[in-house]
């Protein structure tokens, strides 16, 4: 996969009847809030499944800025950095993983903020970082928590603590 963090490229068709998906998975869930980054990919998710009209954008989901990076795969990279990870070598000419749990936290506290359930739409390794960030964990610990395209992921409470109720669930079964 190539990096496309702020690349504004739309969906493909593989994407949209990702968001139909959503839209079907979704369609019974009342959201006291919706929001989206402005990317089109997110933007066009969003419509496709249903939020479109009630989401607000909010710059801080956009995906990583991955500098001089961008559009190129880990294994290219790879080529003339081995070893190179996102998580521990960052984005040469781009965001640190520092000023991405920055914004991370900002929607965390946002999130916290909300009376009652909020949608996000927004892109992989600034949403792990964001769920890292939603159980305390350093920015880095999102490496661990893989994410697919389109996937449902609820972050809650258990008693008082933050804590992930589920993660990464692309299947067919509705939210409920």
């Amino acid at each position: 996969m190539r990096h496309t963090g702020r690349t504004d490229i739309p969906l493909d068709a593989t994407g949209r009847r990702q968001a139909e998906r959503l839209r079907t998975r979704l369609a019974e869930h009342t959201f006291a809030h919706v929001m989206v980054s402005p990317l089109a990919r997110a933007m066009e998710t969003c419509r496709i499944a249903g939020f479109g009209g009630v989401a607000e954008v909010c710059p801080d989901l956009q995906e990583w800025d991955y500098g001089k990076l961008e559009g190129m795969t880990a294994a290219e990279i790879r080529k003339t950095s081995p070893g190179w990870s996102i998580w521990d070598n960052g984005a040469l000419g781009g965001e640190s993983i520092e000023e991405v749990a920055m914004r991370a936290d900002r929607v965390v506290a946002s999130l916290r903020a909300a009376n009652g359930d909020v949608l996000v739409i927004a892109h992989a390794h600034l949403l792990r970082v964001l769920a890292a960030r939603w159980i305390g964990c350093e920015p880095v610990g999102g490496r661990y928590l893989v994410l697919s395209p389109a996937a449902i992921s609820i972050l809650g409470h258990e008693r008082e603590d933050p804590a992930i109720l589920r993660w990464n669930d692309p299947g067919e079964v509705k939210l409920g």
